[in-house]
């Protein structure tokens, strides 16, 4: 069965498919955030809010987030689904 967690705002993602959880602030990952969307593969699960983290995932997409790479990474961890406290 695959495992999913809260990314925020109820946005789910499956963990089996994460690679990595970064922070967006570097300039590789900015230019790689913007080449995702000038292609297409970028996934806002932000709801309009600041994004701070960046999941990159196996089928080549990237999925925005408004919670902490932290928080999802501890979520992931702790096998919480819910998320707790929404974002």
């Amino acid at each position: 069965m695959n495992k999913l967690i809260h990314i925020g705002f109820g946005n789910i993602v499956n963990v089996e498919k994460i690679i990595a959880i970064v922070s967006p602030d570097s300039a590789p990952v900015k230019r790689m955030v913007q080449k995702a969307k000038e292609e297409g593969s970028v996934i806002d699960a932000t709801q309009g809010r600041k994004t701070k983290s960046v999941l990159v995932m196996e089928n080549n997409r990237i999925v925005l987030s408004a919670l902490l790479p932290e928080t999802i990474s501890g979520r992931v961890a702790s096998d919480d689904i819910s998320g707790g406290k929404e974002a």
